[in-house]
């Protein structure tokens, strides 16, 4: 499974439905895509996960939460 945006994802299905299609529920509808490692050639499957890191790359990270006085 790769976490896609929604738009990636239909790019992806549309261009190779036999090797991606989105996770069935909500889930799915937010991106998250399944892939088939069998019929994935390395290019695909490498272009697929290079899309998943730079989405959570680009997010900036979440702040520090306040530590709880006692």
């Amino acid at each position: 499974m790769v976490k896609l945006t929604p738009e990636q994802q239909a790019i992806v299905v549309a261009a190779e439905p036999e090797i991606f299609r989105p996770v069935p529920g909500g889930w799915g509808k937010g991106g998250s895509t399944n892939v088939r490692l069998a019929k994935a050639d390395p290019a695909t499957l490498r272009s697929a996960l290079t899309m998943a890191w730079d989405n959570l790359a680009a997010k900036p990270a979440a702040k520090p939460r306040a530590a709880k006085r006692a």
